[in-house]
């Protein structure tokens, strides 16, 4: 259209600019294509000419490129040479020749008017339209201005046809599309791919996926002017209309993907500033605009946010849109508006907690690794102390933020070693491992251990369920001097811990003693007290000023496949909780678990352990994809448990009311879900049966509250409780909730951050502050002063030989030894140090 507006126009004089003022972050689409193929794009603009009536066009290029400003004035010679350029061209009576214009590296030369008057030798700035370039361009002549990509596309076209180029890509989106991939991804560099092709075929399938095992989070389109897409929109054609509904745009084809340690609070920042350092400043709302969303980010990003910035923000967005002079001014907001409308929640965290969940804002953490960490614990001191020979200290520090140090050094998921720098070296800290070091080496001495208790208080709290969450409220709460009573409806205290995961990881001692270390500071817990049933609710609620309820999924979810009701079925949870409190377990010979999350390794992994002869785990994904630890998938793999991939249960098959077997249909991986994996559908006439005579189904598990009225107190449709975000509080005024009570099957950290902040709110509710104690100072060692860091792996730890550890519940992992521990912890690279 603009060819034949350009064609229509009025003047002796007409021109043909090709933009390559390629300045986006991260694109260089343009560069790529001058350096590699200059000849298509002279040949582009030779046509353009010919087709408008041009006699002359501009190569409007950056001095950055000097290496395609070296090719394109070659061939541009090379042209001339042969009768392609200058007068007569082939005979034809045609002239068109070509010149080179290098800009400065302005930004603002991007958009059309700017760099027209650029190429004129004037300041590069907009100015209004219309008129239009093709009525009034350079040097006031008709003048078409299109980028590299489109010139390079014209001979093409030409050779191919119009049809042939229209069979690529969408229908309201014809052709490919050059993309330079950038950012968190196995393959960057140049691909060209058929309009539509979606996000995830680019990401995955052709850039080769996020490096190091991260998660994908989003990805940026169209660079400064543009917005991001998140992993919900994997799926999403990549065409005009559908980024445009998106709120992004393709711009010039640069995409930036971003893994899970990226802050999108600091992406909106960081455009921000590139957009605000480029503006040309001739108007208003471009030049003040920006500067100031500019002010409002970097006060976000150092913990200084305030209520109302977010919809300041907005406001600013939306005036720079709708009343600067260039298209590059309207858009300088997309990305705060982008951030806003897909991670609103990380904003609102930043303001409200001074938490940045990527860990990048340095300023509102101590380290990554701390900022990971749910309980918040100093991971840098207490492996400072570990390295110093003070592992007592160390195992304070851990205790003043988490109660557990022994269990999660053996059980925590440590969040904390995937945010460790030292992984961008070689291998993360041993963080979780050097905990367990520093508690096995308190427990081993059996010194007594004492904690600072408030005198006590007036005020009685009642907790129902005595797990991590549990426990942890009680404790803290108890040594602010609260009265605390835990009811367990089961034998033992410690909930999943106790009963859902097995002695080979967690031994019964080792749960048992920081239980005691609980009831030390006043906690009285109440075992075989079934709320509900031995207590009623009403009993509690007029007994105690709050109550914290935080009861876990105690219930294993249905596969609600056919046969789930025959013997033989048992499911996960409830066969882990028989065979960890000891209740009669008939164990079959040939075991197939279902699922791939840690009940269901443990429930396999115990069946080894009971003598089963064969067990096997059924996935209906990849073993990369399953949530349980990488390390218990190995062990489970070197004790002989066989895992089988892409199958999916349709049914359990029987004879005589007793399980055979697991009929499955196998699985193949197309597309992706919600949560950004790839989503397996089901292969036709693919379906086989594992003979089994006992079924394990582990596919998660939920809660019930009987004892609760659900007219008062609110829940989900899973059964959780809905609770205040702030303060933990169910609707119910008084009753507090935590764990996986409110948020699902969840880990026990998570559990046990929940408890700390259920204790805070209850603490203000009754009157107090909201400050735990956490006990008395401990000195952490200043960073060593060293320039160099030297790469090594892990130190080694020592783990049970796995043909010494398949007949019986012995602890796998045997730990550091004293000089490995200390090495391990040398490693750290102590990012807690500050100037």
């Amino acid at each position: 259209m603009k060819w034949r507006f350009a064609h229509d126009a009025k003047g002796e004089s007409k021109y043909v600019v090709c933009n390559a003022d390629e300045g986006d972050p991260g694109a260089f689409m343009d560069r790529s294509l001058l350096e590699g193929d200059p000849h298509a794009v002279i040949e582009g603009m030779i046509i353009a000419g010919y087709a408008i009536g041009a006699s002359k066009g501009f190569v409007y290029v950056r001095a950055e490129y000097p290496l395609a400003v070296e090719r394109l004035a070659a061939a541009i010679a090379d042209a001339r040479s042969r009768s392609l350029l200058g007068p007569d061209i082939m005979r034809s009576g045609f002239c068109f020749d070509i010149e080179i214009r290098i800009g400065a590296g302005a930004f603002v030369c991007g958009e059309e008017t700017a760099l027209i008057a650029s190429i004129e030798g004037k300041r590069g700035e907009p100015r209004q339209k219309p008129p239009f370039p093709f009525e009034r361009g350079v040097f006031g002549k008709p003048t078409i201005i299109s980028n590299v990509e489109t010139f390079a596309n014209v001979p093409l076209i030409l050779l191919n046809g119009a049809d042939w180029y229209a069979g690529y890509g969408t229908e309201g989106s014809k052709g490919t599309k050059v993309f330079a991939l950038a950012g968190d991804v196995v393959n960057t560099g140049i691909v060209e791919v058929p309009m539509g092709t979606t996000l995830g075929e680019i990401i995955f399938d052709i850039a080769g996926g996020v490096p190091r095992g991260k998660r994908f989070k989003a990805a940026q389109t169209g660079g400064p002017s543009g917005g991001c897409l998140t992993h919900e929109h994997l799926n999403t054609p990549v065409d005009f209309d559908s980024l445009r509904s998106l709120g992004t745009i393709m711009g010039s084809g640069g995409l930036i993907a971003m893994d899970e340690d990226t802050c999108m609070v600091d992406v909106a920042r960081f455009f921000m500033d590139f957009v605000q350092d480029e503006s040309c400043g001739k108007c208003v709302p471009c030049r003040i605009g920006t500067k100031r969303m500019l002010e409002v980010l970097e006060r976000i990003t150092k913990g200084q946010g305030q209520e109302g910035d977010l919809e300041l923000l907005e406001e600013l967005a939306v005036t720079c849109r709708e009343t600067a002079t260039c298209g590059l001014g309207q858009t300088a907001g997309n990305p705060v508006l982008s951030t806003l409308r897909h991670f609103r929640e990380e904003y609102e965290e930043h303001i409200r907690h001074g938490y940045c969940r990527a860990g990048v804002c340095s300023e509102l953490f101590i380290s990554p690794c701390q900022n990971a960490c749910p309980a918040g614990v100093n991971v840098p001191g207490y492996i400072a102390l570990i390295a110093a020979g003070r592992p007592r200290d160390a195992y304070n520090l851990v205790r003043k933020e988490n109660p557990f140090p022994a269990i999660c050094g053996r059980v925590c998921t440590h969040p904390c070693e995937s945010k460790c720098r030292r992984a961008q070296l070689d291998e993360p800290v041993a963080i979780c491992d050097l905990k367990r070091y520093a508690a096995d080496y308190v427990f081993e001495s059996d010194e007594p251990y004492t904690d600072l208790v408030f005198p006590k208080k007036a005020e009685s709290v009642g907790i129902i369920g005595a797990g991590p969450s549990g426990l942890t409220c009680g404790y803290y709460l108890a040594r602010l001097g609260y009265d605390v009573t835990v009811y367990e409806s089961q034998p033992v205290a410690g909930g999943v811990l106790a009963f859902g995961i097995p002695e080979y990881r967690l031994p019964k001692a080792i749960l048992a003693k920081e239980i005691r270390m609980i009831e030390q500071v006043g906690v009285r817990i109440l075992t075989n007290t079934e709320v509900g049933k031995d207590v009623s609710f009403d009993e509690l609620r007029a007994k105690h000023n709050a109550i914290y309820v935080s009861t876990g999924t105690q219930y294993s979810n249905l596969l609600r496949i056919p046969g789930e009701e025959l013997g033989g079925v048992y499911h996960g949870l409830d066969f882990l909780r028989d065979v960890n409190l000891g209740r009669e377990v008939v164990l079959g010979k040939t075991i197939v678990v279902i699922g791939g999350g840690s009940t269901a390794f443990d429930a396999a992994r115990t069946a080894v352990r009971l003598g089963a002869e064969k067990v096997t785990i059924l996935y209906r994904r990849l073993t990369e994809d399953m949530p349980a630890d990488k390390r218990e998938i190995d062990e489970a793999a070197e004790e002989g448990v066989e895992i089988l991939e892409l199958l999916a249960p349709q049914a359990c098959v029987g004879e005589k009311g007793a399980v055979t077997g697991v009929q499955c249909v196998r699985m193949a991986l197309r597309g992706f879900d919600d949560a950004g994996r790839r989503k397996p559908i089901a292969v036709e006439g693919s379906e086989v049966v594992i003979e089994a005579d006992m079924v394990i189904p582990a596919v998660s598990q939920h809660s019930d509250l009987p004892f609760i009225d659900k007219e008062e107190a609110q829940t989900t449709s899973w059964g959780t409780l809905v609770t205040d975000p702030e303060t933990a509080m169910t609707t119910i005024r008084g009753i507090f909730a935590g764990g996986d009570v409110v948020r699902g099957p969840d880990v026990a950290i998570q559990a046990i951050a929940d408890g700390k902040k259920a204790a805070r709110s209850i603490d203000r509710f009754l009157g107090g502050t909201g400050n735990l104690n956490t006990g008395e100072p401990i000195e952490i060692p200043a960073p060593p002063d060293e320039k160099e860091v030297v790469e090594h792996e892990r130190f080694a730890m020592r783990f049970r030989d796995p043909e010494t550890r398949r007949g019986n519940f012995a602890e796998v992992v045997v730990g550091f030894h004293k000089l490995n521990a200390i090495a391990e912890a040398m490693r750290c690279l102590r990012c807690d140090r500050r100037s």
